[in-house]
């Protein structure tokens, strides 16, 4: 998805999602470094997987992630605070085990919901390592963070959405019965 996921990121997005290390510094992925140990899913009867807590930190944003978030609005034609109002006054670290998260997932992230499942939460729940029988990949841990951005994108189009929703419903035609109730005769708005 260009801007949102590849190519040149937007600014508001950048800073989203990225997988990073407690304390700084490089993951290792040889070591465990992208494991699934945090609890988010495990396995109930018959197989069947079922969703459990996981780690999360919920936070403020910081200054530099507020930053971001106000050239992106910016670039939208939005407010920080329009964006804050979709995103969520708040943001969490998603924790892959004790060494590793995902940074910066806003609110409005995290709590986005499809077919009445929790998206992200879905996901990790069925990469468990105790599930799963492996530590994700680089590229699957890089998909959280891409899912994170998609899901950023697409709360951040609301306003622009419901302004067109609102344009083409005063647009519409209006139809009725013509005066000798045969036909149908169409008539705009006023």
């Amino acid at each position: 998805m260009p801007d949102v996921t590849s190519g040149a990121i937007r600014p508001g997005l950048r800073a989203i999602g990225a997988v990073s290390r407690v304390g700084g510094g490089a993951l290792n992925p040889d070591a465990g470094g992208l494991a699934v140990t945090a609890g988010w899913g495990h396995a109930g009867k018959g197989g069947i997987t079922m969703p459990g807590k996981g780690r999360i930190a919920e936070r403020d944003y910081s200054a530099d992630e507020l930053d971001a978030l106000r050239a992106g609005a910016e670039a939208l034609g939005l407010t920080l605070e329009d964006a804050l109002a979709h995103l969520g006054a708040t943001t969490r670290d998603i924790y892959l085990n004790d060494v590793a998260y995902w940074r910066n997932v806003p609110a409005g992230v995290w709590s986005y919901t499809i077919g009445g499942y929790q998206v992200m939460k879905k996901w990790l729940s069925y990469r468990e390592r105790s599930l799963l029988r492996r530590d994700l990949s680089k590229d699957e841990a890089r998909e959280v963070m891409n899912m994170a951005r998609r899901i950023a994108a697409i709360l951040l189009l609301e306003p622009a959405l419901d302004a067109n929703y609102r344009a083409v419903t005063a647009a519409t035609w209006a139809w009725d019965r013509g005066p000798e109730g045969g036909g149908v005769r169409g008539t705009r708005p006023t």
